[in-house]
């Protein structure tokens, strides 16, 4: 009788302990997790009992709450509406947070231990201190132009994306993607219509909640020649060094044949890298590419950028941001190993397997415009307590990395300067500043438009890097690179327009 009853208590205090185990891991290991939640509800209505903080651009709130006198006192709402979406996301009852609004959202919600002084004056006061406001590097000016430019396209593309950075700190002055979406729907009170709302959003063929700026990677086309030009440079070449073009070139082991965009594109046996860069010689890339080698042109992209797989754009800290996704260049490789002089070539002018997102892009002539500094992206410039004192302030540029010399930078600027003077970039020039860039045609598959790119900068008459940016539209036609020129020549006019 014993042996059996001591077997029960065994195993029962087994059972309280895996108990006892278990509610432990649950209050020191997962409350944080359980209390955050986006499906928490009784977390979801506490949040309401205070005002959230405003997401502002340039002094105008385009996040805001505003009371509703119902059960969830406070309604937010988005002035902006599409216009800002992709970057400051929306705030749901039921659904998952985005956006700023995610990244900031202790110091919104009054929650942050930064804001910790005004929930302890509340335990004696009995108030309800509002959040904390959070204040974008955007420029109101800037993100207008480039919303209202991708949406009235002149090429007709439905899909594409803008950002334009500050070269010297990195700060965002500027991100849309195409198409968009209104958030206010998507913060309502009435569950249901919030729900119908993002699951008509998420069917959508177009994807208006994917963010191409930060999250999309395709085809670059001839913007990857700048990356190819910086290998070149810092093994031998010159800009007045002459390599192999001509108007057709047939790599080793292929059959197919790499051509200029047009007959009259460097039909020469031999150009000038200077001259390659202006025209987008696609034969004298591709040769160049493939006479560098695979490792030296992987090796300058890494160093560019590509394949970091860890980067995101919130605050200059280590603290995370907006999820960015990795740029890749492929390969390179032939099916039994080794490198393929058919793949490297088309690699070399940004097909193939290279794939980049618009941010890359931008970062890549930035640091061109910066003296060869790459200086770490950032959207948050301040952010502000309830009574607007200055609780802490995120923005200190922060260097990323060095990918080029001085002396390759300063040539990569003659040649793109060049681009926009005399070469495929014209339609991006700004009266009274200098501006470089580059364009890109990249082909997105056998029945369907070609994607059209421009990565550029802007200086002032004292050379100063002021702007930086990159455009992309998505299946726009043969005519998409040059009005990716022109819509980036706007985005940086009002970029340079609102911080005179």
């Amino acid at each position: 009788m014993n042996a059996p009853l001591r077997r029960v208590g065994v195993v029962v205090m087994i059972l309280f302990g895996l108990l006892f185990a278990n509610l432990n891991w649950i209050q020191a290991y997962k409350a944080d997790e359980y209390r955050n939640s986006d499906y928490n509800g009784r977390v979801q209505v506490a949040e309401y009992e205070r005002k959230r903080g405003n997401i502002e651009v340039g002094g105008t709130a385009f996040a805001l709450s505003k009371e509703t006198g119902g059960k969830l006192k406070f309604q937010r709402t988005y002035p902006g509406g599409a216009m800002y979406a992709h970057v400051i996301g929306y705030k749901p009852v039921n659904l998952g947070d985005t956006g700023i609004e995610r990244l900031e959202n202790d110091f919104l919600a009054g929650t942050s231990d930064q804001l910790i002084g005004d929930r302890i004056k509340d335990m004696f006061t009995g108030d309800q201190t509002g959040g904390g406001n959070v204040l974008l590097t955007l420029s109101k000016r800037a993100q207008e132009t480039a919303y209202k430019q991708l949406n009235d396209n002149q090429v007709g593309a439905k899909r594409g994306a803008a950002i334009a950075i500050d070269p010297r700190t990195g700060a965002v002055q500027a991100l849309v993607s195409m198409p968009s979406f209104d958030p206010n729907p998507l913060a309502s009170h009435d569950t249901n219509e919030a729900t119908a709302e993002y699951n008509k959003l998420d069917k959508d063929k177009d994807r208006p909640l994917a963010n191409r700026a930060l999250g999309e990677v395709l085809p670059p086309g001839s913007t990857f020649k700048i990356v190819v030009a910086a290998a070149a440079l810092e093994n031998g070449v010159g800009q007045q060094t002459e390599i192999p073009a001509g108007s057709s070139y047939t790599p080793p082991t292929s059959g197919q044949p790499i051509r200029n965009a047009a007959p009259g594109i460097c039909p020469q046996s031999q150009v000038t890298l200077r001259e390659a860069v202006t025209e987008s010689c696609n034969t004298g890339f591709a040769q160049l590419g493939v006479r560098l080698g695979a490792d030296k042109i992987k090796e300058k992209a890494r160093a560019f950028g590509f394949e970091q797989d860890d980067l995101s754009v919130g605050e200059t800290g280590e603290k995370g941001g907006l999820p960015v996704a990795a740029s890749r260049t492929g390969e390179m490789t032939a099916p039994g190993g080794g490198t393929d002089p058919a793949a490297l070539a088309q690699s070399s002018i940004g097909q193939r397997d290279v794939r980049m997102t618009p941010l890359q892009g931008a970062l890549i002539a930035a640091t061109v415009a910066n003296d060869g500094s790459q200086m770490r992206p950032y959207l948050v410039k301040q952010l502000l307590g309830p009574d607007r004192t200055t609780v802490y302030d995120p923005a200190k540029p922060r260097e990323l990395r060095q990918p080029i010399s001085s002396q390759v930078a300063g040539d990569l600027r003659d040649m793109m300067v060049n681009v926009v003077k005399e070469g495929t970039g014209r339609k991006a020039a700004i009266d009274g500043y200098t501006v470089g860039g580059k364009t890109g045609t990249a082909q997105s598959g056998p029945n369907t438009p070609d994607h059209g790119w421009f990565i550029g900068f802007a200086l002032d008459k004292n050379g100063t890097a002021v702007s930086a940016v990159c455009v992309e539209l998505e299946q726009a036609g043969s005519g998409g690179s040059a009005e990716a020129a022109r819509i980036a020549g706007r985005i940086m006019a009002a970029a340079i327009a609102e911080g005179r």
